[in-house]
């Protein structure tokens, strides 16, 4: 990337928690940002003004991950707005709150809409950024896990499952577009967003015992998501943001 060219970020889930705070840290950093979103029409579109008042670019467009087409689509018109795509993070993720133990709870629809969206959806988006990134010296993927991933345990057993999987598919990713793209995943822990509202007591629970005494907040994970967007020489790595949970 020529030092004229302004890098252009992709972010699914991007009007939202995690994903509002990191467009906002990536547009504070020079980034023209696209905000993907699915739902959040109102929290998307105030996302862009933020960042537009700022002086920042920003677009928002809605996007369904798990639809390839859409997603295609997406990133055309990224690139029809702002010329390239340097980085993506796919950040879109959904859960549902369910007791962990319970394994006559889950239903079908939980295991195909969370597999949809946690991870069918993220490789929709690398496939259909790969392309764009490739063009960009620099360019990388930052996959957004969770520490239920890594430890087994979270919202519920099918949403730990997926973000093993979405684990698994960065190294998968990292080897199949290196050396041209590096793709990295954060694992948070607990973090103070919407998803957690009424379920606080659960949250905690699960976090058990932290040495840093504290739950991150949504600004925390924004900036180690913009670490790993930046860190050369890093690629393949799950690397967890929980407060000490899993010492």
């Amino acid at each position: 990337m020529n030092s004229t060219q302004k890098a252009v970020a992709v972010i699914t889930g991007g009007g939202t928690g995690i994903g509002r705070a990191t467009s906002e840290k990536l547009a504070a950093a020079g980034c023209a940002v696209a905000i993907i979103y699915s739902n959040s029409n109102t929290e998307a579109n105030d996302t862009v003004n933020a960042i537009r008042a700022t002086g920042q670019d920003a677009i928002a467009i809605r996007t369904d991950v798990a639809d390839d087409a859409q997603v295609r689509c997406m990133m055309a018109e990224v690139v029809e707005a702002f010329g390239n795509i340097t980085y993506l993070v796919n950040n879109a993720g959904i859960t549902r709150q369910l007791p962990f133990a319970d394994l006559e709870a889950i239903v079908d629809d939980t295991w195909d809409d969370l597999f949809a969206v946690n991870v069918k959806g993220a490789f929709n988006c690398s496939r259909a950024a790969a392309p764009y990134l490739r063009a960009i010296p620099g360019s990388a993927i930052v996959n957004v896990g969770s520490i239920a991933g890594e430890t087994g345990y979270g919202s519920s057993l099918p949403y730990a499952v997926s973000k093993a999987a979405l684990h698994g598919m960065t190294k998968s990713l990292a080897r199949v577009l290196a050396p041209e793209i590096r793709v990295n995943c954060i694992a948070p822990g607990a973090v103070e967003t919407r998803w957690w509202a009424g379920n606080e007591a659960k949250m905690r629970q699960l976090s058990g015992n932290l040495p840093l005494e504290r739950i991150s907040t949504p600004e925390d994970i924004a900036e180690s998501i913009w670490l790993l967007l930046r860190s050369r020489s890093m690629t393949g790595q799950i690397v967890k943001a929980e407060n000490g949970q899993t010492l």
